[in-house]
This record gives structure tokens, sequence and C-alpha cells, in this order.
């Protein structure tokens, strides 16, 4: 069983979809083992605890900068005994020595079919340029913003008479999925990193 540790600044619709797929057995071989948000009142957090997973509320403020506050973060994940750490709307970059410490085992969501629209509020600057299509990345972490190898994407189109809200609506349903999909492949050992590139193994059972 891998153990997931899932980071949240806001409302964790990426978080809840997770819990309830592993509930659910839609994700095998994985649980939730603890919710780390950097904002107090993140109503992912509230959804962890309703679900009985520990949570860890940690305020930037109270450290000296981002290397000793990702310290902090490091330590909880080790004593978690966490094996992969899942960004769900997570608003704050993490330092090089956290990245060094989970290399690899870091995944992050991205509304956008990066590298398109890196960033914040991707959603509504997709919108505002008039793109026909925009979509959602699952992707490791790196050194950079938005930036490590990919691991799954898929295209979202955007309607002439879509507004934000139906966009934003749309692409939340695309990633509820494809994030459980790329999870699944990433627990049961089937992705593999070459350079720019994640490569995906068949399952054992599939193969000849």
């Amino acid at each position: 069983m891998k153990r997931l540790a899932v980071f949240a600044s806001g409302n964790g619709t990426n978080l809840q979809a997770i819990i309830d797929n592993v509930r659910k057995r839609v994700l095998r071989g994985a649980a939730v083992v603890l919710v780390i948000s950097d904002q107090k009142k993140a109503f992912a957090l509230k959804r962890a605890r309703r679900a009985g997973i520990p949570t860890l509320y940690a305020d930037p403020k109270r450290f000296a900068g981002r290397s000793a506050y990702d310290a902090c973060l490091v330590e909880a994940l080790k004593k978690a005994r966490v094996d992969y750490v899942v960004l769900a709307g997570f608003m704050r970059i993490l330092s090089p020595g956290f990245i060094r410490a989970y290399k690899n085992r870091i995944l992050n969501i991205h509304p956008a079919l990066l590298p398109a629209f890196k960033g914040e509020e991707a959603i509504p600057r997709a919108h505002r340029y008039g793109v026909k299509v925009t979509g959602v990345t699952v992707h490791f972490v790196d050194d950079k913003m938005d930036h490590g190898p990919v691991i799954l994407q898929e295209a979202v189109p955007v309607a002439d008479a879509d507004s934000v809200a139906q966009l934003e609506a749309r692409i939340h349903l695309v990633e509820h999925r494809l994030y459980t999909q790329a999870l699944q492949k990433l627990v049961d050992g089937r992705l593999r990193i070459k350079g720019r590139r994640v490569l995906s193994r068949k399952p054992p059972f599939l193969k000849k």
C-alpha cells in the first residue's frame, strides 16, 4: 500500500475526488495518510477531517523562510512514512531541498495543456486569450514552476458561449478523473522517466 500526502491550499475538490476514488477502489493500492495546507481555513482540511485523515496546518509566517518551512514539511512527511506527495491546488512553490528529498515522487495537476498558461489563473487566462482548446496536465514536479515531465494530458474544448465558470466546471471533471489515472500508474510502478518523457508500462496482467 502506497502512502500519499496531499497538499492543498483551497477548496480541495481534487483531494475529495482522490479520497472518494480510494474509498470506492477506483484508485487501488493507495491511501491518503496526511493532508497538509498553508491556509488555516482551507476547506480541504475539513474534507480530510471528515474522512478521518490526519491533517497539518503549517503557517508560513512562523518560519524564517521557504527552506525552513519546507524542512518542517519534510519532517512531517517522513514521520507519516509518505511515499508520494500529491499537489492539489497548493499555492506555494516548493524549495529545491524539498524537491530533492522527494525527487520523482511529487505530482502536480495543472488546468491547462502545459507548457501553455503556466502559473496561476490558467483557466481565465486561456478563456481571455480565446483558445479553442485547453485542458489538464498531470506532471512530475521539478525545480521550475509547471515544468516537470508530463505524465498525462487531456484536451478540453472551449465553446464560444462558455463562461469562465462553465469552462472551469468541465476542466474540474477532467481533473478529478485524470489525477486518479496518473496516481494509479504511479502506485502500480508503471511510470519511468526518460529525459523529458514519462514512459508508461502496461500492467503486469496485460503483458503477454
